[in-house]
């Protein structure tokens, strides 16, 4: 679906998946989203409806802010003659997120590179990527690895 919206509302995307419920609630917000799809950035404030008993960023919101980036970079990416699933993920929570909170997911062209070239001997593969979530002050909120799961079609 995203693929089929980025065709028809390009300049909008952004605004579109800004819109996307479980965005909308948690107040997570893409401020950036290149053309090219190989980076996209994300920040989410504190505030009432991500917040957790302590007064603190809510570590289920702090994972949303992460979930769909790397499988949506690569899909648009690699294109559709690829089937992109995201197999499994982990979340160290490094301190406590407070204030407003950013994350920035950046695909590398070596990196398409070689799961292109792993896929012409491979039926699937698995690839792990990583991106942190910090703070205002730079520190180190929380680390996502997120594993997908990736094939050609047919």
């Amino acid at each position: 679906m995203i693929r089929s919206l980025s065709k028809m509302f390009p300049g909008s995307l952004r605004s579109l998946i800004n819109l996307w419920p479980p965005f909308l609630g948690a107040g997570i917000r893409v401020t950036r989203l290149d053309p090219t799809w190989k980076v996209i950035e994300v920040k989410m404030k504190l505030g009432r409806w991500n917040r957790n008993y302590v007064g603190t960023h809510y570590g289920g919101s702090l994972y949303s802010m992460t979930d769909p980036f790397f499988m949506l970079m690569l899909m648009e990416n690699l294109g559709k003659d690829y089937i992109v699933w995201d197999k499994a993920a982990t979340i160290r929570f490094r301190k406590p997120g407070t204030g407003t909170v950013f994350a920035s997911f950046e695909l590398l062209d070596n990196q398409l590179d070689e799961i292109r070239h792993a896929l012409q001997t491979e039926a699937k593969i698995e690839r792990t990527f990583q991106v942190e979530v910090k703070d205002k002050t730079g520190a180190v909120v929380a680390e996502v690895h997120k594993q997908l799961h990736i094939r050609r079609k047919g």
